[in-house]
């Protein structure tokens, strides 16, 4: 266990030290910004274009491993909002609870630091929890929220969440990266190289972003956070592992990696759709910073758990 801490401890040593640049205002909340949408937007798709280009989707799409890791996640996310129904919430705030509960920061912090301590095989499992993150539970929470406030759901807003995934930088790029495999085509040495070059930076940067973006939330409504970053943390890994291990049988590699990705903290995205719906922002936001903060022990303890399935560590 303590050799799998170190292993992880400088990753959140860099989300740590963007933690202080953003607390001591020598990184602005603007500043904050511009580096999140420069991750987003250029060496985290890079990265994810890279990994894709290399790998084949009918070799890394395992139905087993889709319909373990939805299996687990569903489950908590019916627990989730079954709660928070029973503490009197409504529909629009249950659901968002259990969105929480369910994405975790695949994207900045999973794909970077899963790959570097798991091997370069790590990357396709951890694309697939992304890409059903993004695609599924994203889509999800849109259409609860939407349909709670109207009462019903219109071809409009079907629209709208095809436009979004069409126009997520994480998604096109998996996407693109995908079908270049498909085509059988060699990235030109130029090309690689410069994919290489400015995917390098996303794990950095990545994590300083997220410890920057940590600085400006204040922890407040700490029951019910404390509660979701618990569901995250501990009892989404915990049925993954039921799922993937006892009841679908994924071949222990990917089950790994995947008990690993549900262990991570949850997603700054969800604070995004949070704000945007104008439904419990500032839980979510509580619920970030708790999650990112204990996850510094639950995620090096899940990840020293699934060492002898990975064969890694």
């Amino acid at each position: 266990m303590l050799a799998i801490f170190m292993k992880t401890l400088p990753f959140f040593a860099i989300i740590g030290l963007g933690y202080w640049a953003g607390r001591t205002r020598f990184f602005s909340p603007e500043a904050t910004a511009f580096l999140t949408k420069f991750v987003f937007y250029f060496p985290l798709s890079a990265m994810l274009f890279g990994f894709a280009s290399n790998l084949s989707l009918a070799k890394i799409f395992e139905p087993r491993f889709v319909a373990a890791y939805l299996l687990a996640s569903f489950a908590l996310y019916a627990l989730v909002l079954a709660v928070a129904r029973l503490r009197g919430l409504g529909w629009a705030e249950g659901a968002m609870e259990a969105h929480a509960g369910v994405t975790g920061n695949t994207g900045f912090l999973g794909v970077p630091m899963l790959v570097l301590l798991l091997g370069p095989a790590a990357a396709g499992p951890v694309m697939m929890v992304l890409t059903v993150d993004m695609v599924i539970f994203s889509s999800l929470i849109t259409l609860i929220i939407t349909g709670a406030r109207e009462g019903q759901l219109r071809l409009a807003t079907l629209a709208i969440l095809g436009r979004g995934l069409l126009a997520n930088p994480m998604i096109v790029s998996i996407v693109l990266g995908f079908v270049w495999s498909g085509l059988g085509l060699p990235l030109p040495d130029v090309v690689n190289e410069f994919m290489t070059l400015l995917g390098a930076a996303a794990t950095p940067c990545a994590l300083f972003a997220i410890g920057a973006s940590l600085a400006g939330r204040k922890a407040d409504r700490l029951a019910p956070a404390g509660w979701i970053s618990f569901a995250k943390l501990v009892i989404h890994p915990a049925l993954v592992a039921i799922a993937a291990l006892v009841i679908f049988a994924v071949e222990p590699f990917a089950a790994g990696v995947m008990i690993a990705a549900a262990a991570l903290p949850v997603a700054g995205n969800v604070f995004i759709l949070a704000q945007h719906y104008g439904v419990a922002p500032q839980r979510v936001s509580t619920t970030i910073l708790i999650s990112t903060a204990v996850s510094v022990l639950t995620v090096s303890a899940v990840i020293a758990l699934v060492g002898p399935l990975v064969g890694k560590l």
